[in-house]
Protein backbone atom coordinates (compact mmCIF):
# COMPACT_ATOMS: atom_id res chain seq x y z
CA UNK A 1 0.00 0.00 0.00
CA UNK A 2 1.34 3.46 -1.08
CA UNK A 3 0.86 6.39 1.35
CA UNK A 4 -1.77 8.06 -1.03
CA UNK A 5 -3.33 4.62 -0.59
CA UNK A 6 -3.39 4.43 3.30
CA UNK A 7 -4.82 8.49 3.23
CA UNK A 8 -7.28 7.11 1.19
CA UNK A 9 -8.46 3.54 2.70
CA UNK A 10 -8.40 5.79 6.19
CA UNK A 11 -10.93 8.52 4.91
CA UNK A 12 -13.01 6.02 3.68
CA UNK A 13 -12.82 4.00 6.83
CA UNK A 14 -13.29 7.34 8.97
CA UNK A 15 -16.18 8.13 6.48
CA UNK A 16 -18.35 4.88 7.00
CA UNK A 17 -17.14 3.05 10.02
CA UNK A 18 -15.65 5.74 11.69
CA UNK A 19 -18.68 7.95 10.84
CA UNK A 20 -16.80 10.99 10.81
CA UNK A 21 -12.97 13.00 12.42
CA UNK A 22 -12.34 13.91 15.55
CA UNK A 23 -11.84 17.40 15.40
CA UNK A 24 -7.93 17.98 15.30
CA UNK A 25 -7.36 19.12 18.54
CA UNK A 26 -9.02 15.44 19.62
CA UNK A 27 -6.71 13.90 17.58
CA UNK A 28 -3.85 15.73 18.17
CA UNK A 29 -4.43 14.82 22.21
CA UNK A 30 -4.81 11.13 20.33
CA UNK A 31 -1.73 10.60 18.64
CA UNK A 32 0.24 12.02 21.70
CA UNK A 33 -1.57 9.04 23.63
CA UNK A 34 -0.52 6.86 20.92
CA UNK A 35 2.87 7.79 20.57
CA UNK A 36 3.15 7.62 24.44
CA UNK A 37 2.38 3.56 24.51
CA UNK A 38 5.19 3.36 21.66
CA UNK A 39 7.23 4.73 24.24
CA UNK A 40 6.11 2.73 26.81
CA UNK A 41 6.65 -0.84 24.74
CA UNK A 42 10.50 1.02 24.01
CA UNK A 43 11.21 1.81 27.47
CA UNK A 44 10.24 -1.50 28.55
CA UNK A 45 11.65 -3.67 25.73
CA UNK A 46 14.79 -1.71 24.75
CA UNK A 47 15.44 0.37 27.77
CA UNK A 48 15.64 -0.28 31.49
CA UNK A 49 12.19 -0.33 32.90
CA UNK A 50 10.94 -3.90 32.90
CA UNK A 51 7.39 -4.85 31.95
CA UNK A 52 4.53 -4.87 34.37
CA UNK A 53 1.95 -8.24 34.46
CA UNK A 54 -0.33 -6.17 32.75
CA UNK A 55 2.02 -5.12 30.05
CA UNK A 56 2.34 -8.71 28.82
CA UNK A 57 -0.25 -8.37 25.79
CA UNK A 58 1.62 -5.50 24.12
CA UNK A 59 2.47 -5.06 20.58
CA UNK A 60 4.80 -2.87 20.04
CA UNK A 61 3.81 -3.37 15.72
CA UNK A 62 -0.09 -2.49 16.26
CA UNK A 63 1.03 0.44 18.19
CA UNK A 64 2.88 1.67 16.07
CA UNK A 65 -0.36 1.03 13.38
CA UNK A 66 -2.41 3.61 15.62
CA UNK A 67 0.07 5.86 15.57
CA UNK A 68 0.48 5.97 11.76
CA UNK A 69 -3.42 5.81 11.61
CA UNK A 70 -3.83 9.09 13.51
CA UNK A 71 -1.40 10.92 11.82
CA UNK A 72 -3.12 9.95 8.27
CA UNK A 73 -6.22 11.47 10.11
CA UNK A 74 -4.31 14.56 10.59
CA UNK A 75 -3.16 14.86 7.25
CA UNK A 76 -6.20 14.09 4.91
CA UNK A 77 -7.89 16.40 7.96
CA UNK A 78 -5.37 19.19 7.17
CA UNK A 79 -5.12 18.96 3.78
CA UNK A 80 -1.60 16.99 3.68
CA UNK A 81 -0.72 14.63 1.51
CA UNK A 82 1.90 12.95 2.47
CA UNK A 83 3.81 11.63 0.12
CA UNK A 84 4.37 15.01 -1.45
CA UNK A 85 5.36 15.73 2.29
CA UNK A 86 7.43 13.13 3.06
CA UNK A 87 9.40 13.25 -0.12
CA UNK A 88 9.89 17.08 0.46
CA UNK A 89 11.59 16.30 3.45
CA UNK A 90 13.45 13.92 2.62
CA UNK A 91 15.12 16.11 0.17
CA UNK A 92 15.53 18.69 2.69
CA UNK A 93 17.42 16.32 4.70
CA UNK A 94 19.36 15.41 2.02
CA UNK A 95 20.48 18.60 1.54
CA UNK A 96 21.24 19.56 4.65
CA UNK A 97 23.20 16.60 6.30
CA UNK A 98 24.89 15.81 3.32
CA UNK A 99 27.92 15.29 5.05
CA UNK A 100 27.07 15.88 9.00
CA UNK A 101 26.43 12.19 9.60
CA UNK A 102 29.55 11.72 7.64
CA UNK A 103 31.67 13.93 10.08
CA UNK A 104 30.11 13.21 13.41
CA UNK A 105 32.88 11.15 15.61
CA UNK A 106 29.99 10.01 17.94
CA UNK A 107 28.59 7.69 14.76
CA UNK A 108 32.02 6.19 13.58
Amino acid sequence: MTIKEAQQVVDNWINTTGIRYFNELTNTAILMEEVGEVARIMARRYGEQSFKKSDTEVNLADEMADVLFVLICLANQTGIDLTDALTKNLDKKTARDADRHKNNEKLI
